[in-house]
């Protein structure tokens, strides 16, 4: 007769207490990650922050208006005005067609000349300001031709001119590129259809439809420009009235009325913060209407 062994059946008491014990470590390190989370935020914007809020706190708001009516502020905001005013236009004008060349042809050398664009993006400033004064300087490349023909640019606002546009151009250039390159190609390919010429089809198709990305590109250049320092304190000089800019304003005025750079400060983060807010707008614009894609996008969005 054959004796039948029942197998031995697992304690569900054992499994129920292995399953909570299982559970309670990932509740644990669900909060510990969640921690360190909160840790890691917390740190990052109370760093970041700290300085903004020591600006505004350092110095009465009431005060602010009376400290940038000093003949120092007010000169070197002519002057960084009028000098980002004609690097702009330089900026637009040239780079502009360059982009819109890059965007729409292809040839061999153009990553090099994509390179050589985004070059001063990672070029320390002080180093272009040196490169400008070797170019241009007494001595230089084209110093001692250009001192013949009566131009002496360095030490001057065109100086500072030539500094901004350097820094700043590969922004908008960058920008421009990626807007250009949005446009859809079937649309311009119906306006040669249609008998539109190259530049009509640039200014009444590509243009407009770009035009979103190329003002936030220019937004960003502006704001490069405006925050300027290193190319031009060793190009242009720090020269009260004629190259002094806001930025020098500020480094020179840390030890002769350290409430003036304070105010200046607060002047260039309500400016930034302005700029910044403007590029958002744009940005969450074209978004909207197109594709374009963004320096800044959403995470989702194809970077330039």
């Amino acid at each position: 007769m054959a004796v039948e062994i029942a197998e031995p059946q697992p304690r569900t008491g054992a499994r129920a207490a292995a399953a909570q014990q299982r559970g309670g470590r990932a509740r644990a390190g669900r909060v510990g990650v969640a921690a360190l989370l909160a840790l890691c935020t917390g740190t990052v914007l109370a760093f970041l922050a700290l300085p903004i809020i020591a600006l505004f706190a350092e110095v009465p708001l009431s005060s602010v208006p009376r400290l940038l009516g000093d003949p120092v502020v007010k000169h070197a905001l002519e002057v960084t005005a009028r000098t980002n005013a004609v690097a702009n236009v330089l900026i637009l004008g040239l780079g502009t067609p360059l982009a819109y060349l890059l965007a729409t042809k292809r040839f061999r050398g153009r990553s090099l000349v994509v390179t050589l664009i985004e070059l001063p993006l990672v070029l320390p400033p002080a180093v272009a300001g040196i490169g400008l004064l070797a170019a241009f300087g007494a001595g230089g490349l084209f110093g001692d031709d250009l001192r013949n023909a009566g131009i002496v640019l360095p030490f001057s606002e065109w100086a500072v001119v030539l500094a901004v546009t350097f820094v700043a151009s590969p922004f908008y250039i960058r920008q421009a590129i990626s807007a250009f390159e949005a446009v859809d190609g079937t649309l311009t390919d119906a306006a040669r259809t249609l008998g539109a010429g190259p530049a009509r089809t640039f200014w009444r198709v590509s243009l407009p439809l770009a035009s979103a990305g190329l003002v936030a590109g220019w937004v960003l250049a502006f704001a490069r420009g405006v925050g300027e320092f290193g190319a031009t304190i060793v190009f242009a000089g720090n020269v009260q009235g004629q190259t002094q800019t806001l930025t020098l304003a500020v480094y020179e005025q840390l030890d002769a009325n350290f409430d003036v750079a304070l105010a200046i400060g607060i002047l260039l983060v309500v400016l930034s913060a302005g700029v910044l807010l403007s590029y958002k707008l744009i940005v969450s614009w074209k978004e909207a209407g197109s594709r374009v894609p963004s320096a800044f996008g959403r995470p989702g969005s194809a970077a330039s």
